[in-house]
């Protein structure tokens, strides 16, 4: 496949690129290089990008639910307002990402590493967070109905003004009234 004179194949070294508003939708894209590519308003949804390195990449706005993000480098993304309902975030590396205001509704981000990730107003409703770690994240403002948050790790974590409700499930011990968290 070619976008915008760029090839696109899994593997693929796309560094810089300028991929905004591109259809890349089930694109594999498996282990591909896209540091620092500008992938704004992309459509990514149900795209392959598993093991991808995606550090620095601008996708503000990007469409990537159903997405396979598992294993990715993802650190320093700008995710701001990015759909990413449903994907799969197993195991992405995430420290100083930016995923304010994004939606990531059903998405899996079991054992993600979220280490100073500002998640300012992003709705995690119903994600699965087990294991993840958010030592140093901001998440004022964020949903968590009924995410799982079993065995995560929130030491460090600004948890004030974010919304929960009783089927939100958190770590053993954990006090989220302490944390600042608002139940609905």
């Amino acid at each position: 496949m070619e976008v915008n004179g760029y090839k696109i194949e899994p593997g693929a070294h796309l560094s810089g690129a300028n991929l905004s508003r591109a259809n890349l939708e089930r694109a594999n894209l498996s282990g591909a290089r896209l540091s620092k590519a500008h992938l704004r308003e992309a459509h990514l949804a149900g795209a392959n990008l598993s093991k991808a390195h995606l550090a620095r990449a601008n996708l503000l706005r990007a469409w990537l639910s159903n997405a396979d993000l598992s294993e990715a480098n993802l650190s320093k993304v700008n995710l701001t307002e990015a759909i990413l309902s449903r994907a799969n975030l197993f195991r992405a590396h995430l420290r100083g990402a930016n995923l304010s205001e994004a939606y990531l509704s059903e998405a899996n981000l079991s054992r993600v590493r979220l280490r100073g990730v500002r998640l300012r107003g992003a709705n995690l409703s119903e994600a699965d967070l087990t294991k993840a770690n958010f030592s140093g994240a901001y998440l004022y403002g964020a949903y968590l109905y009924g995410a799982n948050l079993s065995a995560a790790n929130l030491a460090g974590a600004d948890l004030s003004g974010a919304f929960a409700d009783q089927t939100t499930r958190w770590p053993e011990g954990f006090d989220p009234v302490a944390a600042g968290v608002i139940f609905e």
